[in-house]
């Protein structure tokens, strides 16, 4: 049998005598969908402006955006693999690294899983505002009657298909189709269900959406732009012990988990001496937040970042501080810790981060500055080792080029779809969620109890008190 690469001018062949196959169990075939579904959503840009932004200048550059060109120093350039890349650009940066997949195959009939281009984010994106919930879920609606329609959907009924739909999965779960204001319901429907769907935060309710990371500004084109940028990282000079970029929220009374974000700017802004602080104002085209170079700037400058929550539980904030060498400062375990299975490691989660329970800050119980300056410089340095590492694997390369032997997040992700469905064709229960009560494993409670001094018992601090009151004021 022979099977054709559509990326290459090359033509794989499996030869009955059992001759290795580097593709086998690793081919994939891409529909072709109705232009409706991806190219025509694109074309239609425009229609977000008045709520999102000037969504075209990001789906230039294969989706990357525009090229970057850094006044400051010249290091930050399109050039070197810097763009203006939108965090909800997902879609159509997957779409053109799927392009230059090695293993593509025009025979459905052996391939391991089954790629939909659809550009579910930014569906989502051009019918959120002022549109009623028919609106919102007709595109879905239609791909699932096209999908199920395929010979190659009745294979596994979509068991072994999965899209990338570039934006939270929350934005594709309405919690009401009564007045719902808010988001489609793709992972809701049958296909929907089914697919395997890559978002930017999974839901944890037992369904098949998969987190992946946000994208960065970087995308390097060779191994060498990878390794290179890891060397100047790993010799900066960090003047700031940590740092925040971000906006308050003053209007989240009810969300606990975003009212942290005010309070971690309060103690950097009470820090300012050791505290990086580049406040962003949320009015429209505010620019302070949408300067690549500075944020990355100040990142490259800070031994740690502070990462609360927004408007959800994950940022896009936290891959460019990574990418900055900067070591995560986590305020809630939905941030990470539950997230990006296929990305982040599983355990030893403090390796390379920093936990402080929300509830602490909220409290008011806890220094952030006096928790991070416990560590010591030995351990800072490990951490700050283990995040250059993991650089590689949350980047997305650029989509006209291929990695020769680093792996991007792209090529861990199509692994995990990979590994998903083997198990899925081996009878195993498959499934993303997690209760959301259930922290992972290995995971300290307090960050401060693994660096500081460690608590003293009850019965020692009730003999202390004891004492001071026999003993009364010195």
């Amino acid at each position: 049998m022979q099977f054709s690469v559509l990326s290459a001018a090359v033509e794989v062949v499996e030869v009955s005598d059992g001759a290795a196959d580097p593709c086998r169990g690793r081919y994939i075939y891409v529909h072709n969908l109705p232009p409706r579904f991806n190219a025509d959503i694109i074309r239609d840009c425009r229609k977000t402006e008045d709520h999102w932004g000037d969504m075209c200048g990001f789906v230039s550059n294969a989706g990357l955006g525009r090229p970057l060109a850094d006044r400051t120093d010249g290091v930050i350039t399109g050039e070197a693999g810097w763009y203006g890349t939108h965090q909800f650009g997902l879609d159509l940066i997957f779409h053109n690294r799927m392009k230059q997949y090695e293993c593509l195959t025009n025979h459905s009939a052996v391939a391991s899983a089954v790629f939909v281009p659809f550009y579910a984010g930014f569906d989502f994106t051009r019918y959120h505002w002022g549109y009623d919930n028919a609106a919102r879920d007709a595109a879905s609606a239609d791909l699932a009657e096209w999908l199920m329609a395929r010979p190659q959907w009745r294979r596994m009924w979509g068991r072994d298909h999965f899209l990338v739909a570039g934006r939270t999965g929350w934005d594709f779960r309405r919690s009401s189709n009564v007045d719902a204001d808010w988001g489609n319901d793709l992972l809701a429907m049958p296909a929907g269900r089914n697919m395997s769907v890559l978002v930017l935060e999974s839901t944890f309710l037992h369904s098949s959406d998969y987190s992946v990371p946000y994208p960065t500004y970087f995308h390097p084109r060779t191994d060498a732009d990878v390794l290179r940028w890891q060397d100047r990282i790993r010799a900066q000079n960090r003047t700031w012990l940590m740092a925040f970029v971000g906006a308050p929220r003053p209007d989240a009374d009810a969300r606990m988990n975003i009212r942290v974000r005010d309070h971690v700017i309060a103690q950097c802004k009470q820090a300012s001496s050791t505290c990086g602080l580049l406040a962003c104002a949320r009015s429209p085209g505010s620019p302070q937040c949408h300067a690549p170079g500075d944020i990355m700037r100040l990142f490259q400058k800070a031994s740690f970042c502070l990462q609360p929550p927004g408007d959800s539980c994950t940022r896009r904030s936290v891959f460019d501080s990574m990418v900055a060498g900067c070591i995560p400062v986590f305020f809630h375990t939905a941030s990470a810790y539950k997230q990006y299975q296929w990305h982040l490691p599983n355990k030893d989660h403090l390796n390379y981060s920093v936990y402080i329970p929300e509830a602490d800050v909220l409290q008011r119980n806890v220094s952030i500055e006096a928790v991070l300056r416990s560590i010591p410089p030995d351990t800072v340095e490990r951490m700050r080792e283990e995040v250059i590492k993991l650089i590689p694997r949350v980047l997305y390369a650029d989509p006209r080029s291929r990695l020769e032997t680093i792996k991007d997040a792209v090529d861990l992700a199509v692994e995990g779809v990979l590994d998903t469905v083997a198990r899925i064709k081996r009878g195993e229960y498959v499934d993303s969620g997690r209760p959301v009560s259930e922290d992972p494993p290995n995971l300290y409670v307090s960050t401060e109890s693994r660096f500081g001094p460690k608590p003293k018992s009850v019965v020692t601090r009730i003999m202390m008190r004891l004492k001071q009151w026999i003993m009364g004021p010195q």
